[in-house]
């Protein structure tokens, strides 16, 4: 992400190969997979929106390793309602002022720079907010708390008073930020399908070993037709949700918008998955929810990944939405 021209591997992102790689990092280890992602995100916005001289100051060190960026967009009491964003940004001469609270952000207290959406009232909702580039060190940006979860990442609240940040720091043209965000997420949330898909195959995989190992009455787990059962229907959900991502992931790199499709995948992925790894713990019986299994693992992985970057709630809601559009336009209406 990023350009060959500031390190990185592809002139242009690469959906297909962003999922791919999430997919892998997912299927061996959550917290690799969740480190990857939550720079790409932040690094996805500059190279989307940020000018030359932003690409090139900042992108420069993310693909080398030298600084880690951030994605902030979630607020304390505006999550998936985007438009419902109190944190505001005023300009005054030759900078932005910045006020308000950030939350749940991936790579709080350890990120260099943040990509940071504000208020800056252009216009009423989504159309008035503005997307800008704060620096860790920046005066009035403090990380107010770090948050826990039952997946351990580096999480926390942020609290802007009286930020000032150069206007060069304004990511894309004012007013744009609701553009820049959703541009952003609609390429990761395909990657957070592919992610959950690692999740569920390497489940599938322990399933397996143990269904084709644990004897009981006999004969093995694998052999009794209830365990059969629930094994097509491991492996189905996860073709399913395979054939859901990358058709997001080779839609968006033609150029197509993949709000609908995105959701689709994202949703179907990250439930599928959730059904996945339920089902192997229960092929694992006890030892399924010893800490430290790897079931036991992706089972506090997983959890995760069906609420950020749009819960599954949120993404019915767009599929309904894009669908009836759609059928409006084809009617007539």
């Amino acid at each position: 992400v990023g350009g060959t021209a500031n390190g990185g591997r592809f002139d242009a992102i690469d959906t297909r190969s962003i999922c791919l790689l999430r997919e892998t990092l997912a299927r061996h280890s959550g917290l690799a997979d969740f480190a990857f992602a939550m720079q790409g995100l932040g690094s996805g916005a500059l190279t989307l929106h940020g000018t030359p001289e932003q690409r090139q100051r900042y992108l420069t060190k993310v693909a080398a390793g030298e600084a880690i960026p951030a994605f902030a967009l979630s607020e304390p009491g505006s999550g998936s309602d985007v438009a419902a964003m109190a944190c505001a940004a005023r300009a005054e001469g030759e900078h932005y002022v910045l006020d308000g609270e950030k939350t749940w952000i991936s790579n709080g207290g350890i990120a260099d720079f943040y990509v940071v959406f504000a208020r800056t009232g252009e216009a009423p909702g989504a159309r008035g907010l503005s997307a800008f580039i704060v620096e860790a060190a920046t005066p009035g940006f403090e990380v107010a708390e770090r948050i826990e979860t039952i997946a351990p990442h580096p999480l926390a609240l942020l609290r802007f008073t009286n930020c000032r940040i150069p206007r060069e720091n304004l990511v894309g043209a004012p007013g744009q930020g609701f553009k820049v965000a959703m541009q952003a997420l609609d390429i990761f949330r395909t990657s957070v399908a592919a992610a959950a898909l690692g999740f569920a195959r390497r489940a599938l995989d322990e399933a397996l070993r143990r269904a084709t190992q644990r004897k009981m009455f006999g004969q093995t787990l694998a052999d009794f037709q209830i365990t059969q059962a629930k094994l097509a229907q491991m492996a189905t959900g996860i073709d399913a949700s395979a054939l859901l991502t990358y058709r997001a992931a080779w839609l968006r790199d033609q150029g197509r918008s993949v709000t609908r499709e995105a959701a689709m995948a994202k949703m179907t992925a990250t439930e599928t998955a959730q059904q996945v790894i339920d089902g192997a713990v229960q092929i694992w019986g006890g030892l399924g929810v010893v800490s430290g299994h790897p079931v036991e693992k992706l089972y506090r992985e997983i959890r995760a990944l069906r609420i950020y970057e749009g819960a599954t709630e949120v993404q019915q809601l767009i599929i309904a939405r894009q669908t009836l559009a759609a059928h409006e336009q084809a009617s007539g209406a």
